[in-house]
């Protein structure tokens, strides 16, 4: 009976239309919009890639070797199980232009590919003409074709000829597009030339750095798992790594799902800004209810009846509210879909994908759940003497208790939903104690503030408008917390990324060239190796040189057993790995635990690994670990841990094993150069012309990719941070407006007792610019400890405030603030005070 009145009275009270329910809406539906979106969007990448697996592969399948060509035995379980093979060879080197006598250089990422390639798609080449074409020799120099960025780099025009190693190429095409690029993270651009035409040019010699990979296509109806599983098994110790059409971009596809999530946890801190205005919405409207609420006590209604009428009412709102969100969200992608499909360096298919809206719908039916509560509970307190007095001071500051652990019930159920639909429990935990704690420093905030306000208020009796700012301030009429927490949240976040941006950046252009190397050479023949050290020890610009033998090789397996299911996803085993050897303790070493071999031993093989590498994967001393280098497995045991630091961007192993264990295989040497800047050109250019095989790798320009690709990732982090800040300054919006009475009220008293306009104008200036300012003062302080926790445990950097950030979030708040209190300050300005007191009698 109860839930049949209320629905009926709820029914009465919708009919009222949306009257302070419009702030109400629109910060759930942009809530829900975000993560209806940023879901849409990461679900559209994941149906592109999937659709087009095959053709971001190359073909069905694809079996890779490092270091060396297929055998003539996996050559044929090729040809006996695909209709068609393509081989291409992937390496590193360096093209050389010469131009009146001067040469210039530049790090290009070259495929070499057989007359097959590609199986799928086609080449797009500027001007447009087949790939065969232009790869083709003309007056006996091979073809090829190069991306326009190093074409522009090198000063190059079609036509001209220029040098990969010892053989030279003619420039026949520029390179637009690949078929089987997904868009991933090199270190230079691409260069396309045929297998054969790199007989003679140095590059592919025994030890030199280069992967080959042999593009399936497959006869329809294949089984993929099948046939990976029956060539793994036929191939088992020859180092193959095997892909196929069902993933045919892994790095793409996890990076799109991990920043997806994050995305989302950070639409979801959006969505607790939108909370706080739901929360603050809901109280101004029970605020002007509690004469109907007091009648309707007066008449016998039951606080249970009352209070499900408003929360019906509410409810209904809220899907309304998710219900435009979930439109928002599904309709911009596809609206936008044209644009994004031109942006993104991947495949999408834009459609309506269920799951993402029902998450984001999940998320915004608990977020209103969990907001709600509070505020409804409010309807208890209300009686039915509430007519003939003022009962607002009345309320308990915290609901019955079944209203707390509902409101903690809804809210674990929030946490779980969100860590099973991001997939990172680490991830969703952090961001929820982050959350918790910036809400937390914030209410506390607002609370002193208004403390401050109200002991500073007194001591300003010379300064009118000031001591009027301030006792508004510290009264409960005004809103502070709500201002200060929504948009403190937004600022925080805004603050923590612009920090840590900075300091990263700082660190890159500061700290890195003191500990960076200049140059990483690699492809260093030992017939080279000593004339190489001779060139830069010679050279009085160059500091410091370090040279080790390099070898590549896949770990397999961990004490006999498969590597990944002993240390699961862990960067080391998921894929080869540098490897050397040495006799002695490197005079850079620590050693943590176990002891070094002899320098003369020969026995079975040992190896040196990271140590916190080899914490973070469970190993201990003794362990066995077998590595396939070049087809053959070496299994060695784990007799010492070392302290490796990969931060300073100079040589580092993850694992070194005694000289004779690798006795007799193929390898080159790498070396680190640490010079001056301005000999930098000098040592490229000897080297090169004496060693064209030798490729160099110039380190501040690898940092600075790297650099733009964090960027990256903190502009995405910024835009999300954005829309926290909309939500925020439309619960500004919300509270200015609900407090609109009141201030009305205060102007015509402060009107009857003399005080001009701009003296009251003065005053609501006043209040918002230090409201706003002590929203953005503590939003700095929380970005601040965050960043500095981020730069100082997460990314091992030094850290220091990034002033001009700092500043901006500052003046960020006090401008919203502003805006939104001015926008609500003509009618108190133009109210009568006669009509307005009369109305108050």
């Amino acid at each position: 009976m109860n839930l049949q009145l209320a629905w009926k009275f709820a029914k009465r009270e919708l009919r009222g239309g949306l009257a302070g329910f419009r702030i109400f809406l629109a910060c759930l539906a942009l809530g829900v919009a975000t993560i209806a979106a940023i879901g849409s969007v990461r679900s559209s990448i994941e149906a592109g890639l999937a659709a087009e697996g095959a053709s971001l592969l190359g073909g069905d399948a694809e079996m890779e070797f490092t270091y060396r060509f297929a055998s003539d035995a996996e050559k044929a379980w090729m040809a006996e199980n695909a209709t068609k093979t393509s081989e291409i060879v992937d390496f590193r080197s360096m093209a050389v232009v010469t131009h009146g006598g001067v040469s210039e250089r530049g790090l290009t990422q070259v495929k070499a590919v057989d007359d097959a390639y590609p199986l799928i798609g086609t080449v797009t080449l500027e001007p447009d003409i087949p790939l065969a074409e232009a790869l083709a020799p003309q007056n006996g120099i091979p073809g090829g074709v190069m991306q326009k960025i190093l074409i522009d780099r090198l000063g190059l025009t079609i036509g001209d000829t220029f040098t990969l190693g010892t053989q030279q190429f003619h420039l026949t095409a520029a390179l637009v597009n690949e078929p089987d690029n997904a868009g991933g993270f090199g270190l230079a651009p691409r260069s396309i030339v045929a297998t054969r035409g790199l007989a003679e040019s140095g590059l592919l010699t025994p030890g030199t750095l280069y992967e080959t990979k042999y593009r399936l296509d497959l006869p329809e109806g294949t089984a993929l798992e099948d046939a990976k599983t029956q060539a793994q098994a036929l191939f088992e110790s020859s180092g193959l790594r095997w892909r196929d059409s069902r993933n045919g971009a892994p790095g793409v596809a996890q990076f799109v799902e991990r920043l997806g999530a994050f995305l989302i946890l950070v639409g979801l801190s959006g969505l607790a800004v939108g909370g706080i205005g739901v929360s603050a919405a809901i109280r101004a409207y029970l605020s002007r209810k509690t004469a109907i609420i007091a009648i309707l006590r007066s008449l016998g209604a039951e606080r249970q009846t009352i209070f499900l009428t408003y929360f019906l009412q509410i409810g209904v709102l809220s899907v309304c509210g998710v219900f435009l969100g979930l439109l928002l969200g599904a309709g911009l992608p596809l609206l936008l879909a044209p644009l994004l499909q031109s942006s993104l360096p991947v495949p999408a298919i834009f459609a309506i994908y269920p799951t993402p809206l029902i998450e984001a719908a999940l998320y915004g039916l608990l977020t209103a759940l969990i907001f709600t509560l509070w505020p409804l509970a409010r309807t208890e307190d209300v009686r039915a003497a509430a007519l003939f007095r003022d009962a607002d001071g009345a309320a308990r500051a915290l609901p019955a208790f079944r209203y707390i652990a509902l409101t903690v019930f809804f809210l674990g159920v929030l946490l779980a939903l969100a860590g099973w639909f991001s997939g990172s429990w680490q991830l969703t935990i952090w961001a929820a104690v982050g959350i918790m704690a910036a809400l937390v420093l914030l209410a506390v905030a607002a609370t002193l503030t208004s403390r401050i306000a109200k002991f500073a208020a007194p001591r300003t009796r010379k300064n009118p408008p000031l001591r009027w700012a301030l006792n508004a301030i510290s009264s409960s009429q005004e809103p502070a917390i709500p201002v200060v927490l929504s948009l403190g949240l937004g600022l925080s976040v805004l603050s923590a990324v612009g920090q840590i941006d900075g300091n990263l950046r700082t660190a890159i252009a500061r700290d890195l060239p003191e500990v960076a190397p200049s140059y990483f050479f690699v492809d260093i023949q030992k017939t080279q190796i000593d004339g190489f050290l001779e060139r830069v020890g010679s050279d009085p610009a160059v500091s410091d040189t370090e040279t080790a033998p390099m070898l590549r090789g896949l770990i397999t397996k961990i004490n006999g057993r498969p590597a990944t299911e002993v240390a699961g996803g862990h960067w080391v085993v998921e894929g080869d790995r540098g490897v050397t050897y040495a006799a002695s303790i490197p005079d850079t070493t620590t050693i943590v635990a176990g002891s070094w071999w002899p320098e003369d031993y020969t026995g079975p093989p040992q190896i040196s690994f990271a140590a916190e590498e080899a914490e973070e994967m469970g190993l201990e001393l003794g362990d066995t670990i077998t590595l396939n280098v070049l087809g053959r497995d070496i299994k060695g045991t784990i007799t010492n841990f070392r302290e490796v630091d990969f931060s300073t961007a100079g040589m580092g192993f993850v694992m070194v094993m005694n000289p004779a264990s690798l006795a007799g295989a193929p390898h080159s040497f790498i070396a680190t150069v640490y010079a001056e800047e301005h000999a930098e050109a000098a040592i490229l250019r000897d080297l090169s012309n004496t060693y064209p095989n030798v490729t160099a790798i110039r380190v501040r320009d690898a940092i600075a990719r790297v650099s733009d690709l964090l960027s990256g990732l903190a502009d995405a982090t910024s835009y999300g941070a954005s829309v926290m800040l909309v939500t925020g300054f439309l619960v500004l919006i919300g509270a200015a407006a609900a407090s609109q009475t009141s201030r009305i009220y205060e102007a015509a008293i402060l009107k009857t007792l003399g005080a001009p306009r701009l003296r009251i104008l003065t005053s609501f200036a006043l209040r918002a610019a230090l409201t706003g300012a002590a929203a953005g003062s503590v939003a700095l302080a929380a970005g601040i400890g965050g960043a500095w926790a981020v730069t100082y445990f997460v990314l091992d950097t030094g850290f220091s405030v990034i002033w001009p950030n700092a500043i901006a979030i500052i003046l960020g708040g006090i401008c919203a603030t502003l805006l939104a209190s001015l926008a609500f300050a003509a009618a108190p300005l133009a109210a009568r005070p006669a009509r307005i007191l009369r109305a108050r009698e």
